[in-house]
């Protein structure tokens, strides 16, 4: 006599709780990241200063490059709101357009260090009694050693100065964190019903990592990402006010800074404004990662 099977097992080989749960999850979360002021006020300033950038070519009232002799250090006025530099050149719409290259180069660096940093960390977290997890934690111990800015000005030393050395440079010390992220994330979820229960069903790893664990690693993984991109942010004007980044006469945050260092005492405005800029934008983007964590994950709420 053949036994009767309930429907729901029969249209599906894989278990459908962690993916209803993770959708349910992220719903409660954008409701709970809506309700937060700070988050909110976070993601506007960071939206708002991206998009500022990206509109460049529209936003800056003038050529970022151009020289206007006689035009050397005018204070703040209503024809050059943030004054002018050594050169006559319009700070302003320098500082539009070094934003799009401060933000080109972190946003290049966290991409490339998530697309590495996350599928080993995940790995080493799903074989975490397997040779692969110990390469993999001994290699990124050997990268926490050294100061992430010491190590990015060796790199950068060893390619040459220029926007991709330092995107680069980047890249490599933001890979470390966000591994020990992502194995300390998989390792949470391994010992799970439902992933015993996907495994029972015959999943194979790829499947159980990548679309039944993943999900449910999110929140600490988008937390981490935000706080990465603050981190990118300032490593890349350290490197550029040490004239490791951008070079001249192209724009960014941390090389006007650079340029304004001997020019304070009698032109204070030429770096003020990357300054200001600089800080705003990691302000937002640590209230964006606190509300991202207070939203996905409310265990953690003070």
């Amino acid at each position: 006599m053949a036994l009767s099977t309930p429907e729901s097992a029969t249209t599906s080989a894989w278990p459908a709780v962690p993916g209803a749960r993770g959708r349910f999850r992220g719903r409660v979360g954008i409701t709970r990241f809506g309700r937060s002021r700070s988050a909110v006020v976070g993601l506007a300033i960071v939206l708002g200063l991206t998009l500022l950038s990206l509109a460049a070519p529209l936003a800056a009232p003038y050529d970022p490059l151009a020289t206007v002799p006689g035009e050397q250090f005018r204070p703040p006025s209503l024809a050059h709101p943030f004054g002018t530099d050594q050169f006559g050149r319009d700070l302003l719409s320098r500082t539009i357009w070094g934003g799009r290259t401060s933000l080109a180069v972190a946003g290049l660096a966290v991409g490339i260090a998530a697309l590495v940093g996350f599928p080993l960390g995940l790995w080493a977290g799903y074989f975490s009694r397997s040779f692969v997890n110990t390469a993999v934690m001994r290699l990124t111990d050997m990268v926490l050693a050294f100061p992430p800015i010491l190590l990015a000005m060796v790199i950068v030393a060893i390619l040459g100065p220029g926007t991709q050395s330092v995107t680069v440079s980047i890249a490599i010390v933001s890979i470390p964190p966000l591994t020990r992220l992502a194995r300390a994330a998989m390792l949470t979820q391994l010992g799970s019903d439902y992933v015993t229960a996907t495994r029972t069903a015959g999943a194979s790893d790829r499947h159980i990592i990548f679309r039944a664990i993943l999900p449910n690693c999110l929140p600490p993984i988008l937390v981490q990402v935000a706080l990465a991109a603050g981190t990118a942010i300032l490593l890349e004007a350290a490197l550029s006010f040490l004239g490791l980044g951008t070079q001249p006469p192209a724009p960014s945050w941390g090389s006007m800074l650079y340029d304004a260092r001997s020019y304070l005492a009698h032109a204070p405005w030429y770096g003020i404004f990357p300054g200001v800029f600089i800080t705003l934008l990691i302000l937002g983007l640590d209230a964006l990662a606190t509300g991202l964590r207070d939203a996905l994950d409310p265990s953690h709420r003070s």
